[in-house]
């Protein structure tokens, strides 16, 4: 199979189903910047993977089950409204997220003050990934009659990461550094 169809050559592509579309509709924005995100973990797991912390193992797991949630995220976004999802949200993943970050949370000093996107390069990978996140959510709900779940699942996601980016810093001993007002 090649990888190259030459379809794309006019600035146009196949949402599911096959329905032609620009390539800057707002549908391929979305789901685009899910790819994004998911790039962005994948780099963070990269960065992981020559370190060493207790249940790094099972921490990288996590990441990787978000990395495929996501594909279930531009699925819903790249499916027309009127067609069936092939591969769907449920409100379960949502809640697997929010144990997550509840889990992670417990065992982070608690935060007293904004902090800013830095510390260990995984750390901040992930932080741009939560940030990326957030665009990936602002396309989702411009797109009339998606799934709110997408939508609820990227809310979660860039909280999710927040605190991820968290741990990988206590873990690592990264510095966050506070935000200083002046």
């Amino acid at each position: 199979m090649r990888i190259y169809t030459r379809s794309g050559d006019k600035g146009k592509t196949s949402l599911i189903y096959g329905e032609r579309v620009n390539k800057n509709d707002l549908r391929v924005e979305a789901y685009g910047t899910c790819d994004e995100v998911n790039s962005m973990i994948g780099l963070a797991i990269s960065f992981l993977e020559e370190k060493s912390f207790p249940k790094k193992t099972t921490f990288i797991q996590e990441l990787i089950s978000v990395q495929t949630l996501l594909f279930y995220v531009g699925s819903e976004l790249s499916t027309p409204a009127d067609k069936e999802v092939p591969w769907q949200l449920k409100e379960e993943h949502i809640q697997t997220l929010e144990k997550q970050i509840d889990h992670w949370d417990e065992q982070l000093e608690q935060l007293t003050n904004f902090i800013l996107p830095s510390g260990v390069q995984a750390a901040s990978a992930v932080h741009v990934a939560r940030t990326v996140t957030r665009r990936a959510e602002r396309l989702a709900v411009a797109i009339e009659g998606v799934n709110p779940l997408a939508i609820a699942f990227l809310n979660r996601l860039s909280d999710y990461l927040f605190v991820a980016a968290r741990y990988i810093n206590q873990s690592l001993k990264g510095e966050e550094r506070s935000l200083h007002m002046t």
